[in-house]
């Protein structure tokens, strides 16, 4: 019993392989990135991720400007200044100092974590899309240069 299960398993094998052979798999080749760059959608996400990048710059600007007028002032006004005063200054720029740092790093954590999303959501859409063609086309493999490997 286990030898004819073998003999047609076996069987089925060689006849599906048979039928392969006779068949042309037809292959295809696909530059996401490239995709990603000249569709639409890549040209928002970019726009998006810039205009985020930017304002994030902005911020951080302001909050350097304000850290440099405060030390302008205390330098400037050391000798006008009453102790307390000058204190209270050099206390506001210990504050503002680490609070620009990390206003930086999580700004620089959302906009990765922005990308990763947006790309992400992206390439799943750029998939469905590709099996798409590939069912349509008749295509078996689909390469991607950008991921080096299949779609």
């Amino acid at each position: 019993m286990k030898r004819h299960v073998t003999l047609l398993v076996l069987s089925v094998l060689l006849l599906a392989a048979a039928g392969l052979a006779q068949t042309p798999l037809k292959v295809a080749v696909v530059n996401s990135q490239r995709a990603f760059e000249l569709s639409a959608e890549g040209k928002r996400i970019a726009a998006q991720l810039q205009e985020r990048d930017a304002r994030v710059k902005s911020d951080l600007q302001k909050m350097d400007d304000a850290i440099r007028a405060l030390e302008a002032r205390l330098n400037t006004q050391r000798l006008t200044l009453t102790q307390e005063a000058g204190i209270q200054l050099q206390s506001e720029i210990d504050r503002n100092t680490p609070a620009r740092k990390r206003a930086e790093e999580d700004g620089g954590r959302e906009w990765q974590q922005l990308q990763v999303n947006l790309i992400q959501k992206m390439r799943a859409d750029m998939v469905v899309l590709i099996e798409g063609i590939a069912k349509e086309k008749g295509y078996y493999l689909i390469l991607d240069l950008t991921a080096s490997g299949t779609v």
